[in-house]
């Protein structure tokens, strides 16, 4: 089977789904190719989520051009894809004179990338601004437009909404081969995958650390992906969020940052080592740097209360610490969004823009569509919601006041809708991203048996059948007792 668009977008991590969303308005056909079975399954996960305002990168970058921009743009596409975002701000601590000197640079740097309202701060305002930050400090870079995120929500509010507004998405569909016919401005593609090829006319490549290989494939720029891989600490909710505080950068890192999160929890990220691509273990040594860092900032910080570690991979382009965005100086009609390392989260709205603005600018025809919608309803978030709003969801089904995930008060109705929703969940993972069925205090301890049910009910299959994840994650071997 061959499906043909005008544009095919691979990848499904924040940035492919960002520039679906952006190009969504306009009367093309797209596809977002994916190769899990889901959303945001990469680099997309497996950070901290925070909105960096746009200070650290270097003035003239990549990087600096869209940092402090899609931060900026984050208020705006909260609003209309209804996703939680809080702009808190943030302090980048300092402890001695030769710290204070950075941070003036990274003040000039802010400045010089258009971030607004930077200041030196002392330890006066440093305890004011954050009871909790270290009273060793002596000064800090203050910096109000800061925030955060929960990524993979950020991806699926937007692949949601460009879902609504025509655009397909393919899963399961890792790209195996690349076929380029013709050449100059008559090029097309020919996507092959295991559940069929896809063609297109432009062909967007967002694949994060699978960047290099869908070049490659197409016969484009040969570049190498470095894994850069960062151990990362969630921790249980606190009675009021941390403002994220930074310590003094490295040349490669941010270095260990303490910050609240949209759902409460104190997350300590992370660190910054390069390992054998693919590799997402965590380390002893990489979780006891991050404790001992976060131990610097906050030292009341209670780290016994560790509920998950994880990592990631950074999709870092060798010899470069940029990001590559542009239409392929070898292939006409290849446009590369590679190398999208931190901060890529931050920088997601403004990258989809930057996207739009190079394909105007290699001639494609983008026509707004008279029936774009940009607005995306938020689903319902039983434990955040009014009790009128309870009552309301629980009379008009029961189901809203099953719950099945205690820590999250997360009823059965809910997951429910996170399966039924375009393009919705099929695995455990999928439905804990969605709902959060799964990620508070217990870690699915309780849930998890129940979440397979009802994934088994939702989707026709065996209970064996369910994934936790990606494609060979089952859960369950042999027969269950007393599944209904």
């Amino acid at each position: 089977m061959t499906e043909t668009f005008d544009i095919a977008i691979v990848g499904a991590g924040i940035t492919g789904c960002a520039i679906a969303r952006q190009l969504a308005r306009f009367d093309l056909s797209i596809c977002v190719v994916e190769a899990t079975n889901d959303i945001a399954l990469g680099a997309s996960k497996a950070n901290g989520g925070l909105v960096h305002a746009g200070y650290d990168p270097t003035p003239g970058t990549v990087k600096a051009q869209v940092n402090a921009r899609g931060c900026e743009l984050y208020g705006t596409w909260a609003q209309e894809l209804g996703f939680p975002f809080c702009r808190t701000g943030s302090m980048v601590l300092g402890f001695n004179d030769g710290d204070r000197a950075h941070l003036e640079q990274l003040r000039c740097n802010g400045l010089a990338n258009g971030v607004p309202e930077l200041s030196i701060v002392g330890p006066d305002r440093i305890h004011e601004l954050e009871p909790r930050a270290s009273a060793d400090a002596t000064c800090a870079l203050w910096c109000p437009s800061t925030g955060y995120v929960d990524p993979f929500e950020v991806a699926i509010a937007a692949l949601e909404n460009a879902v609504a507004n025509g655009v397909t998405f393919m899963r399961s569909a890792p790209v195996e081969a690349i076929e380029v016919a013709g050449s100059g401005d008559d090029a097309r593609f020919t996507l092959a995958t295991p559940v069929g090829n896809v063609c297109c006319r432009y062909l967007i490549n967002a694949a994060g650390n699978g960047a290099a290989n869908i070049s490659h494939m197409a016969g484009a720029e040969e570049f190498q992906m470095v894994w850069r891989q960062g151990n990362i600490v969630v921790l249980d909710k606190e009675p009021r969020a941390l403002m994220p505080l930074y310590p003094v950068p490295t040349p490669v890192s941010k270095g260990v940052i303490v910050t609240g999160t949209v759902h409460g929890n104190t997350v300590i990220t992370a660190t910054a080592a390069v390992r054998e691509p693919g590799d997402t273990q965590t380390y002893a040594s990489d979780v006891n740097a991050l404790l001992n860092g976060a131990h610097k900032l906050v030292p009341d910080l209670d780290t016994r209360r560790v509920v998950r570690a994880f990592a990631g991979g950074r999709p870092v382009i060798k010899g470069t610490n940029d990001f590559f965005i542009g239409q392929s100086a070898v292939v006409p009609g290849l446009f590369q969004a590679a190398g999208i390392q931190s901060p890529g989260v931050a920088s997601a709205p403004a990258i989809a823009e930057r996207m739009e603005q190079v394909l105007r600018g290699a001639g494609v025809a983008l026509h707004e569509r008279a029936d774009w919608n940009p607005i995306r309803r938020a689903p319902d978030d039983f434990d955040r919601a009014p009790l009128a709003r309870k009552e309301e969801l629980i009379e008009s089904d029961p189901a809203w006041g099953q719950i099945v995930c205690r820590c999250e008060t997360v009823p059965e109705a809910e997951i429910v809708a996170a399966i039924r929703r375009r393009p919705g969940a099929v695995s455990v993972e999928g439905v804990k991203r969605r709902c959060r069925a799964g990620m508070g205090r217990c870690q699915s301890g309780f849930c998890q048996s129940r979440v397979v049910a009802i994934l088994a009910r939702e989707l026709g299959c065996d209970p064996s059948d369910v994934l936790l994840e990606d494609a060979g994650s089952w859960l369950v071997k042999g027969p269950l007792k007393g599944v209904r």
